[in-house]
């Protein structure tokens, strides 16, 4: 939905500050999501939640393929949100329940799914495919998401005491069989508030640390990937545009899937390389230093290298420091991480999106 952001609204012949909009429409629902997910929505059925992951995700393709209007694409983006923040708080917690070195496949299958997402709208559109028809060719995505869920994740083993062949057959059974296990034992539904005040607050050094690296590069990629355009290339504004998404996307790919080569236990340290990406990248934007495009994309590379190290650290050291009773529930709040500094980079980069252009 961010790559095609710039297509969608240009069809539509919105203003350019309106692609700030689509981030917000974008961000805001899965932040709502996640923020009552604590508060209940995390002890519903996980079966139910992916549905309605699946259904929501078909119609935003179809809806903002279709759309005849900025109002009507910004509530397929919505749907999208919804299906993004509830599969993510949905998955995460279910990682709880498998060894804990699905983390790292987990993260390295967001990455890819940003690379690909990315790639294959970059890659359709220029060899002629129209935004509507992009869209419309990723219908299968849901089908396949849903397939995947009830059909090949086999269910976690039931907890307590079983024996070894029993555990090993109730963890080969698919979720969609009758005779499978509860798929999601009891676990942070006991927990009081005060358990879950205390959880939180040891939380907090993970989560801020990746508020700061989620705000600086979305800022940089909804706030100046715009702004900084070079005319002394091949490419077109859009064409650019489309290119610095893919990229970060590749960034964030490669980072997420380097765990078991690179982990890094102080993600602060990549909150504040992350930061000084935006200073720079704000001061090119300014004073327009940077002779040429490639050097920008070896940055915004960069930029995505740090953004995937600190998600897939975050949660895998997470997972390293709670126990069995808490570790649902700290995934689930952790998950307001990134979509918190997203919202928090939307709501700035508007103004300041506004402002530079009044200054060009």
């Amino acid at each position: 939905m961010l790559s095609a952001a710039h297509d969608i609204l240009k069809q539509q012949r919105a203003p350019g500050n309106q692609s700030h909009a689509v981030l917000l429409a974008d961000i805001l629902p899965t932040l709502f999501i996640k923020l009552i997910a604590p508060f209940g929505l995390h002890l519903l059925p996980y079966s139910p939640r992916v549905l309605v992951c699946g259904v929501c995700a078909a119609g935003s393709f179809i809806l903002v393929a279709f759309a005849q209007s900025v109002r009507t694409s910004l509530i397929g983006v919505v749907l999208a949100s919804i299906s993004s923040g509830l599969g993510e708080i949905t998955f995460l917690a279910v990682t709880s329940f498998y060894p804990r070195g699905v983390i790292s496949w987990w993260s390295s299958g967001t990455g890819g799914a940003g690379l690909l997402g990315a790639l294959s709208y970059l890659g359709l559109t220029q060899a002629g495919l129209s935004p509507q028809h992009t869209l419309l060719s990723m219908l299968g995505v849901p089908v396949v998401l849903l397939a995947s869920y009830f059909l090949l994740l086999t269910s976690p083993a039931p907890p307590g005491p079983t024996g070894e062949e029993e555990a090993d057959a109730a963890a080969r059974q698919p979720l969609m069989n009758p005779e499978a296990p509860e798929s999601k034992p009891a676990s942070d539904s006991s927990l009081s508030l005060q358990e879950k005040w205390t959880v939180f607050k040891s939380l907090l050094p993970h989560i801020v640390p990746l508020v700061l690296v989620y705000f600086a590069e979305y800022f940089i990629n909804q706030g100046l990937f715009e702004l900084i355009f070079f005319r002394n290339t091949f490419l077109s504004h859009a064409e650019q545009y489309r290119w610095y998404q893919m990229l970060y996307q590749a960034g964030v790919f490669a980072s997420r899937s380097s765990l078991h080569c690179f982990h890094i236990r102080h993600t602060w340290i990549l909150a504040v390389l992350q930061c000084l990406n935006l200073g720079f990248l704000m001061a090119d934007m300014w004073f327009a230093f940077l002779p040429n495009i490639y050097i920008v994309f070896l940055i915004i590379v960069y930029e995505g290298l740090l953004g995937g190290a600190a998600y897939v650290n975050t949660f895998h050291n997470i997972a390293l420091e709670t126990s069995d009773k808490h570790r649902e529930f700290a995934m689930t709040v952790a998950c307001i991480s990134d979509t918190l500094g997203i919202s928090l980079s939307g709501a700035l980069a508007l103004p300041l999106h506004d402002f530079l252009c009044q200054l060009t």
